[in-house]
């Protein structure tokens, strides 16, 4: 009677686990991480992950957020039909001097697994982004 129990119960617990869908089955991204490059300190950027329903049903975004408080997603909310796609605004505030990698999540209604996007940069005082503005022209004539 017990192995009979406990093979009913292993059969569940695998028909469940096969039931949830991997997030990557279901969604494609434009891609999973953005360098914004050198900018300046005290002027956020934005930039706008794209993401597709690759299913056949309705996705909804429960959530999304950032590993830190610098960085603020928009909250998606309408569902994203089959086959088409939403864009997730991610501004980075670029307070502190410093190089930066940031995690953002994207949790699925439905899907255990979160989507993890990063965004990535360099944030430089006003006067070493200046510098390397002036020097972007030289580079740039070099090249030709």
């Amino acid at each position: 009677m017990k192995k009979i129990l406990f093979a009913s119960l292993m059969l569940f617990f695998s028909v469940c686990t096969f039931a949830q869908s991997s997030v990557d089955a279901l969604v494609k991204m434009n891609t999973e991480k953005h360098d914004f490059g050198k900018i300046k300190q005290g002027e956020p950027v934005t930039y706008a992950f794209e993401i597709k329903n690759i299913g056949n049903k309705p996705l909804v975004v429960e959530n999304s957020w950032a590993s830190c408080g610098c960085t603020t997603p928009e909250k998606i909310t309408e569902p994203i039909q089959p086959g088409a796609s939403a864009k997730l605004k991610v501004q980075y505030n670029a307070a502190a001097v410093a190089p930066f990698t940031k995690d953002v999540n994207i949790k699925f209604a439905g899907i255990d697994e979160v989507k993890v996007v990063k965004i990535v940069g360099e944030v430089l005082s006003a006067e070493a982004y200046a510098e390397t503005q002036k020097q972007a022209p030289k580079a740039a004539a070099k090249k030709s």
